[in-house]
């Protein structure tokens, strides 16, 4: 186990939340975590939706959780209607961005390609990209799961990435929402692959931060944290509640 990774936990509330309940949710996570202040174990990112990040910003004002995007544009700016800029992001106080989630690779036909383009977007404006990864269950039925979430990997990190300006995040398709969780050697496995392809593709590869996502929540966070190659989580429906998130915030081990 690396000292050097600090446990991540990041809220992805995907497309949830009015301002008045963003700013609440954000608001009460913000008080908890000054309230600790030093005494944190690990860094804590919420990523509202768009419509969000400034109210949201403006609620994590003076504390010690970072704000992030659920997504970017490839391009820096232009006619491409809806789309997001990663300066955009960086212009409200955005840290970080997600990119590449399985519900945009499915729903939004993201290919590793574009994947990668956009988290190369993001480096270039100082953000840090969250690129995620992950088999579905019928990729993992047929014994593929370790091949496929490896080329995504391969081909979805940008080059020139670094431990500091890159997060993976492990998400196995059939556990998002699901309540399913893979099994604790599974997971440490699939880790532990991450890890060796990331030594041999981005310089300090052995410290970039590998998250865990899918169905994480207070009963499992606490095991799931402890794996050897686990830095962290990302949370779905569980960082839509404060007491939920918070509990998950606080399973994070001191590293």
């Amino acid at each position: 186990m690396n000292s050097a990774r600090r446990p991540l936990i990041a809220a992805n509330w995907k497309m949830n939340g009015l301002k008045a309940d963003g700013t609440a949710l954000a608001g009460a996570v913000a008080a908890r975590a000054k309230a600790v202040g030093t005494a944190l174990a690990g860094d804590i990112l919420i990523c509202p939706p768009a419509t969000l990040i400034d109210a949201v910003a403006e609620a994590l004002a003076d504390s010690p959780v970072a704000l992030g995007g659920q997504d970017c544009s490839a391009e820096p700016s232009g006619a491409f209607t809806g789309d997001i800029a990663a300066a955009m992001l960086r212009d409200l106080g955005c840290s970080t961005v997600i990119v590449g989630h399985s519900e945009r690779r499915a729903g939004h036909h993201e290919t590793d390609a574009a994947v990668r383009a956009k988290a190369t977007a993001a480096l270039a404006e100082g953000l840090t990209a969250i690129v995620c990864v992950g088999e579905t269950a019928t990729e993992r039925d047929e014994g593929r799961a370790l091949d496929v979430v490896g080329g995504q990997v391969l081909g979805s990190v940008p080059d020139g990435a670094t431990a500091a300006t890159l997060v993976v995040a492990y998400e196995p398709v059939w556990a998002i929402g699901t309540g399913r969780v893979p099994t604790l050697d599974d997971i440490a496995a699939m880790h532990r692959h991450i890890r060796e392809l990331l030594a041999g593709k981005v310089v300090g590869g052995v410290d970039v931060r590998i998250l865990y996502g899918g169905s994480v929540k207070p009963s499992n966070a606490r095991e799931i944290l402890a794996l050897d190659d686990v830095d962290g989580a990302l949370v779905g429906g569980a960082s839509l509640k404060a007491d939920e998130f918070w509990a998950i915030v606080e399973a994070a081990p001191r590293r």
